[in-house]
C-alpha cells in the first residue's frame, strides 16, 4: 500500500513522536542497544543535528531520520552520519525509509557535503549508493556493515569519528 508521504524538517513539536517512533523502530533489532532516542535527544541537545526530517503520512509523524557531522581524522571535512532513521512498525517497507534516506541526502548536498557514512545492512543501502570502502574506518564495527556514498570530491581515506552524543 502506497501512502502520501510528506517529509519535512522537524518542529519542536515532533520531538515526543520522534522519540516514540524511534524506541518502537529499534525495540526488537537485533544490532542496536536501544539508545538511539538518546542519541537524538543527545544530538539535539548539543545543536548537533545537522539535519532532522519527519515523514508524514495524512499529518501523522511516521517516520525520522538525523545527520550529523563526523570528523574524518579529527577533522571536518563536509562529511556526515546518516544515523538513526526510523519508521514506525505499520509503515515499514513500504518506502517510507528510502523517501526520508534520498530527501536527507539532498538536504545534506545542499549543505555542501562531500559524503555520508551510515552502519547498516549492505543489502538494503547499496540501493542508494552506499557502499563498503576499505579506506574509512570506524573502528569496533564490521566493516562490510560501514557505509560510505561520496557526493562529490574525492573519497577520504581515515578513521571517521560520530559526534559524542553516540559513544
Amino acid at each position: 500500500m502506497t501512502h502520501n508521504i510528506n517529509i519535512r524538517p522537524e518542529r519542536i513539536d515532533d520531538i515526543n513522536d520522534i522519540e516514540k517512533i524511534t524506541i518502537e523502530a529499534f525495540k526488537n533489532h537485533p544490532h542496536s542497544n536501544q539508545t538511539e532516542h538518546e542519541i537524538v535527544a543527545r544530538l539535539r541537545d548539543d545543536n548537533a543535528l545537522s539535519v532532522s526530517l519527519v515523514a508524514e503520512v495524512n499529518n501523522v509523524v511516521v517516520g525520522h531520520i538525523a545527520f550529523s557531522k563526523v570528523k574524518i581524522n579529527n577533522e571536518f571535512i563536509q562529511w556526515y552520519g546518516l544515523a538513526p532513521v526510523s519508521v514506525k512498525a505499520e509503515y515499514q517497507n513500504q518506502g517510507v525509509g528510502s523517501q526520508l534516506i534520498l530527501s536527507g541526502l539532498n538536504v545534506i548536498g545542499e549543505l555542501n557535503a562531500k559524503g555520508c557514512v551510515l552502519l547498516g545492512e549492505p543489502e538494503y543501502y547499496n540501493r542508494f549508493g552506499f557502499k563498503a570502502f576499505e579506506g574509512l574506518v570506524f573502528k569496533g564495527v564490521p566493516p562490510e556493515y560501514f557505509l560510505s556514498l561520496l557526493l562529490s570530491g574525492d573519497m577520504p581515506n581515515g578513521n571517521i569519528e560520530y559526534h559524542k552524543a553516540f559513544s
